[in-house]
């Protein structure tokens, strides 16, 4: 939050977006929720791509996606034994750790993307929900862009065009 509160003086938060992929995307969630929280001008848009926004392991694709994703490969890997570390003891459903437990209304234009193959679908699938139940606006044509054949990634272009309309347009 600290660096959000010193960008705040470069320029306004409506022309700003927050962008992150995975454990990134997770925290550009949890960071909003955060503003939220501290009453916090919001950024104008947010690109959290197929984030790790559950850290309790919920959702099928853990399973079902289990070794098929190239990049994070299982539940239960590397990235999640760091997770861990960065919940230090937390509980786990702690909105800021696992922020698809969060209240997601009056967020900004939000831009979501996944594959079918992404260890993380159920996360950025779940998000999509939360997100679209509350009313916010979904950038990318309303929706969660899903990319078929895709393991675990961000997909810069199409998420670097989104913002740039997210920002132009508003949430108007």
């Amino acid at each position: 939050m600290t660096v959000w509160k010193a960008v705040q003086k470069m320029a306004p938060s409506k022309n700003m977006a927050i962008i992150g992929s995975s454990a990134g995307g997770g925290l550009t969630l949890a960071m909003v929720l955060k503003a939220k929280m501290d009453k916090l001008p919001l950024p104008g848009a947010i690109a959290p791509g197929t984030p790790m926004s559950d850290l309790t392991g919920a959702g099928d694709s853990f399973q079902t996606n289990a070794l098929v994703d190239n990049v994070l490969i299982a539940y239960g890997a590397s990235c999640d034994a760091r997770a861990a570390m960065y919940a230090n003891g937390r509980d786990l459903k702690d909105p800021l750790l696992s922020p698809v437990y969060g209240d997601m209304s009056g967020f900004p234009p939000t831009i979501l993307n996944t594959g079918t193959r992404d260890l993380l679908l159920s996360n950025t699938v779940r998000v999509h929900r939360n997100l679209r139940r509350v009313g916010v606006i979904l950038a990318n044509r309303g929706t969660c862009e899903l990319v078929l054949g895709d393991p675990h990634r961000m997909d810069v272009e199409l998420i670097g065009d989104a913002v740039q309309r997210a920002l132009r347009d508003g949430p108007s």
